[in-house]
């Protein structure tokens, strides 16, 4: 099966870039009477993500996840089934896509796997039903709530467009605060946060 355009960028224009150390991968969906095949992660593709631990996330229509920070672990996410939009927001300082905001919109009919480093804020909103595989490489054991910070998705600062307000939001996520806010508290945390 060949792929068709699989993600896109909302509102890409020629000569945009992606955040730093992001990654979009197409996947090749193998497809006989049987059914099909997709591999969605090797060692040997040599991009340099080590997942240590990987979940299956079943959300419900217009469920948002995020936004969350991470300074320590970098993650991935292959929507399985439904439809997504993934914000991202580099808040690395010094990173030459500092202050660089994407959304991606995401379909499970074609798949797309997509890995970003620590230090970038992001979130997943659900338009319908779906599952979706999130890779991490740090277990979720391993990591305290001095790396699992997070800011207000709506907050205009994020600048991502999302297409539609979220119907459910995580309690704790719902009182996140600003983008500012998560900024002042992660170097109050780790002052030496750098890309």
């Amino acid at each position: 099966m060949s792929n068709r355009q699989s993600a896109a960028r909302v509102g890409e224009q020629p000569g945009d870039r992606m955040i730093d150390g992001a990654r979009l991968r197409d996947l090749v969906v193998h497809e006989d009477a049987r059914g099909s095949f997709t591999e969605f992660f090797s060692k040997g593709w040599g991009e340099g993500e080590s997942p240590a631990q990987w979940s299956v996330v079943a959300s419900t229509t217009g469920v948002l996840r995020g936004m969350h920070l991470h300074r320590r672990h970098d993650e991935g996410f292959l929507l399985l089934k439904g439809r997504a939009s993934v914000g991202l927001r580099d808040v690395r300082p010094g990173s030459p896509t500092e202050g660089f905001s994407t959304l991606f919109e995401f379909t499970g009919d074609y798949p797309v796997y997509l890995t970003f480093p620590r230090g970038i804020v992001h979130g997943w909103l659900f338009h319908e039903p779906s599952l979706h595989a999130q890779s991490v490489s740090e277990t979720y054991s391993e990591y305290g709530d001095d790396d699992n910070l997070g800011c207000h998705w709506s907050d205009p600062a994020l600048e991502i467009p999302w297409p539609t307000r979220p119907i459910l939001v995580a309690p704790r996520a719902e009182a996140f605060g600003s983008l500012a806010a998560l900024m002042a508290d992660t170097l109050r945390i780790d002052p030496h946060f750098r890309y």
